[in-house]
C-alpha cells in the first residue's frame, strides 16, 4: 500500500469514527428528547384521566340530582292525584247522602245563602223532583217565614243548588263548596293521607 492509500484509509477511518460519534450523540440526544416527551405525555395522560374522572363524577352528581328531582316531582304528582281523588270521593258522598240528610243539609245551606229569606232555588233535574220542594219548605221554616221558592228551571249540577235573588246568583253547588273547602283543608287532608311526610 502506498502512502496515499494509507492516508485515504486513515481519513476514511477518522471520518467513520466522527460519523459514529455524531450518530451516537444524536441517538443519545433523541433518547433524552423521547424520554422528556414520554414523561410529559404521561403527566398529561394522568391530568386528562383526573379531569375525566372529575367530569364523570360531576355528571353522575347532576344525573343523580336530576333523578331525585324527577322522583320528587312524580311523588308530588301522585300525591296531588290522590288528594284530587279524595275530594272527588267527598263530592260523591255528598251527592249520594240519604234524602232526609241531604234535604237537611241543603236547607241549612239555603238559610246561610239567603239571609233575606227570599230567592228562587234551582236544583239539578233529578234533585228538583226528589227533594227540591221539601228542602225549600224546610229552609223557609228555619228562616222563620222565609219566601224561598222552587224554580221550574233546572241546571246540570252534581249536587246542591243555585239561589237567584233578583240579578244575584249564589252558587251553593256541592262542586263549588268542595272546591272552596279544598283551599282550607288541603293541609289537613294531606296529613291524614300522607302522615309520613
Amino acid at each position: 500500500m502506498n502512502g496515499i492509500e494509507k492516508i485515504k484509509q486513515r481519513i476514511d477511518a477518522d471520518t467513520q469514527a466522527e460519523i459514529d460519534k455524531i450518530l451516537a450523540s444524536a441517538r443519545e440526544e433523541a433518547a433524552k428528547i423521547a424520554e422528556k416527551y414520554n414523561a410529559q405525555a404521561d403527566e398529561e395522560a394522568i391530568e386528562l384521566n383526573m379531569r375525566s374522572k372529575k367530569a364523570a363524577a360531576e355528571r353522575e352528581e347532576r344525573l343523580v340530582s336530576a333523578a331525585q328531582m324527577e322522583s320528587r316531582k312524580t311523588a308530588l304528582a301522585t300525591k296531588q292525584g290522590l288528594m284530587e281523588k279524595a275530594y272527588e270521593l267527598a263530592l260523591e258522598k255528598l251527592c249520594k247522602m240519604p234524602d232526609a240528610q241531604y234535604k237537611e243539609i241543603v236547607a241549612d245551606l239555603l238559610v246561610q245563602a239567603s239571609p233575606s229569606g227570599r230567592g228562587t232555588v234551582v236544583f239539578a233535574p233529578d234533585e228538583a223532583k226528589r227533594i227540591g220542594e221539601a228542602a225549600v219548605k224546610l229552609a223557609n221554616e228555619k228562616l222563620g217565614g222565609g219566601k224561598l221558592t222552587l224554580s221550574q228551571e233546572t241546571r246540570e249540577i252534581r249536587g246542591g243548588f243555585i239561589l237567584r235573588d233578583d240579578r244575584v246568583e249564589v252558587n251553593g253547588t256541592f262542586e263549588t263548596l268542595v272546591r272552596l273547602q279544598k283551599a282550607e283543608t288541603a293541609g289537613a287532608v294531606a296529613k291524614i293521607l300522607f302522615p309520613e311526610a
